[in-house]
């Protein structure tokens, strides 16, 4: 059965390979990972940034500069500042978090690893956490990267998410799904 993907979804996979395949043959993928953390970073601590990048009715010669400027501040490599130029132009920069999430996710994928997320109801050792990433990188055939959070609102137990799979053992998850079971009978 085939997966439908939305045009956002489909333009972002589109663009995310195409920067990728780009500065993969330029021998910059390190380079280019790094400089689009930052990017990353400057979108998520900035809401007036992320509104100009994602306001329609900003000029393109507006985000052209804007592009220009951040690129000499933040140092980015010369393919990098080229492809924001390029999805300026196509109108495709409301994209730019997306199509840069996927771009990190197909550098991970080249390296062997992959991301998880964990997030427990109590603070992990350190050996307890590590244990996890070994077993689950055992179990993947890949190196597992964990993001870890803690939520005291799951009450015990474990959310784990890795790609598409998600494991929920939290007794708030349980406790939902027994009342689901009372108010179906």
């Amino acid at each position: 059965m085939s997966e439908k993907k939305s045009f956002s979804t489909e333009t972002s996979e589109r663009y995310s390979r195409a920067l990728f395949e780009v500065v993969k043959e330029a021998g910059e993928l390190e380079k280019i990972e790094t400089d689009v953390k930052n990017f990353q970073s400057l979108l998520k601590g900035s809401s007036e940034i992320k509104i100009f990048f994602h306001n329609p009715t900003q000029s393109i010669e507006n985000q052209k500069n804007a592009i220009h400027f951040l690129s000499k501040r933040l140092n980015f490599s010369k393919n990098l500042e080229n492809f924001f130029f390029l999805i300026v132009e196509k109108r495709r920069i409301f994209y730019v978090s997306k199509i840069l999430d996927t771009f990190l996710k197909l550098c991970l994928k080249k390296r062997g690893e992959m991301k998880a997320s964990l997030i427990s109801s109590k603070q992990l050792s350190e050996k307890e956490l590590e244990s996890i990433s070994e077993g689950l990188s055992s179990a993947m055939g890949s190196i597992i990267k964990l993001e870890y959070k803690i939520d005291k609102e799951l009450i015990g137990g474990l959310k784990l998410q890795l790609g598409s799979f998600m494991i929920d053992t939290s007794i708030k998850n349980k406790l939902k799904k027994f009342e689901q079971k009372m108010l179906e009978n």
